[in-house]
């Protein structure tokens, strides 16, 4: 297979001569299909794998983030950091939640470390998108779907904070609408596939646990363990998608997102509520777009509507706090997803500057791969740590 000249025109490989196509029609479909549902699974266990290992080794730093926060910036850099520890940007509004609930961190505080944990949380896909660094052009669509959510949050951030701690109209919104509610009562939903998922990893976990006591070497082993279940389930996943998607259907799945990207939105929003995780959801575009069946610009929406649905989960830690501080902050999540969208989104000179960036970034990281490596541990991890101990 020789690399395409224009990915974005030619998503697929060209027709395969009478041969070739023969050998691939020798699995059935219906048996690629199931082969390609199983190695989905098992790339979302090897994602469990990877969050739960860098969990692990950084729970007690996540933990100590929050304390004595005054700065708007660092409380950005702290939802940044938090989350890529966490690996979950549920895990840390929801945490946010409860310290807003309990008097710990005051709300205009609490704003920023929300804007950060929506930075913080593009972390894991990008990671995954990484995982296609040996093949050129999958590697180029993967990576600049994954950065294009960066860039994005990155926009968002910059135009919201500075009107934020101008205005207060998040807040100030927030506040009259949780005032508006009726008062919170318990609620908790359980999602069946983050449960498939996390029982997957649950097996796992019992196999290692009892030969390593160690347990910043179990996290590490987790870290190696779901990062090769990655990168192994990625490249057949790819391979499979590219063999089971026609042409005919590739063009349908693209016409009807450019059509409307508020069906890409509503599938964003839609999945992200029913696994309880946006980082699930992007991640699993990764495949997608790699493969050639969705197109970097049509995956896009996805990834806004994934932001919208990932505030689900504070609007339920919220509602079982009964507090308005917490329900506040938990709407200033949605609000501020829903204010980019709204300001980013719908003027065509802006809509696809993320987009185009994250396109330049993958250009430039095709001939680079040091490149991608440097701007995730950078963008993620060092330009956070300096912040905080430069502000705090």
């Amino acid at each position: 297979m020789t690399n395409g000249q224009h990915p974005e025109h030619h998503s697929l490989e060209p027709a395969a001569s009478p041969i070739v196509a023969g050998a691939k029609r020798q699995m059935p479909t219906w048996l690629r299909s199931l082969l390609v549902v199983g190695l989905l699974y098992l790339f979302l266990v090897g994602v469990k794998a990877l969050e739960s290992g860098v969990k692990g080794l950084g729970d007690d730093t996540a933990g100590g983030l929050f304390d004595g926060i005054t700065n708007p910036l660092a409380a950005l850099f702290v939802g940044i950091l938090a989350t890529v520890l966490v690996q979950s940007s549920s895990v840390t509004t929801a945490t946010i939640v409860g310290l807003v609930a309990a008097g710990q961190v005051p709300l205009d505080v609490a704003v920023p470390m929300i804007m950060g944990a929506n930075i913080g949380t593009t972390v894991t896909n990008t990671i995954v998108a990484l995982a296609n660094a040996r093949q050129t052009e999958d590697f180029r669509r993967a990576f600049a779907a994954a950065t294009m959510h960066d860039f994005f949050n990155l926009m968002a951030v910059a135009i919201l904070l500075p009107l934020e701690l101008m205005t207060g109209i998040l807040q100030k919104t927030a506040t009259w609408m949780a005032e508006a509610l009726p008062g919170g009562a318990d609620a908790t939903f359980n999602s069946p596939i983050k449960g498939a998922v996390k029982w997957g990893f649950t097996q796992i976990e019992r196999v290692l646990e009892p030969l390593i006591s160690n347990e910043t070497t179990l996290s590490i082993t987790f870290i190696v363990l779901g990062i090769a279940i990655i990168f192994l389930t990625l490249t057949y996943i790819t391979k499979n998608m590219k063999r089971l998607i026609a042409d005919r259907i590739e063009r349908s799945v693209n016409a009807s997102l450019e059509k409307s990207g508020l069906v890409g939105m509503a599938v964003g929003v839609l999945v992200t509520v029913a696994v309880q995780s946006s980082s699930i959801t992007t991640s699993i575009l990764i495949p997608l777009v790699a493969s050639g069946l969705l197109l970097v610009r049509n995956a896009y929406p996805i990834t806004l509507g994934a932001n919208v649905g990932t505030t689900v989960t504070a609007l339920i830690a919220a509602l079982a706090t009964d507090s308005t501080d917490a329900m506040t902050i938990a709407l200033v999540h949605l609000l501020f997803n829903i204010f980019a969208i709204v300001i980013l989104y719908p003027i065509p000179k802006f809509r696809y500057i993320p987009v185009s960036l994250a396109e330049k970034l993958a250009d430039i990281a095709v001939q680079r791969k040091w490149v991608a490596v440097a701007y995730t541990v950078g963008l993620f991890i060092v330009v956070p740590i300096v912040g905080i101990l430069i502000l705090s």
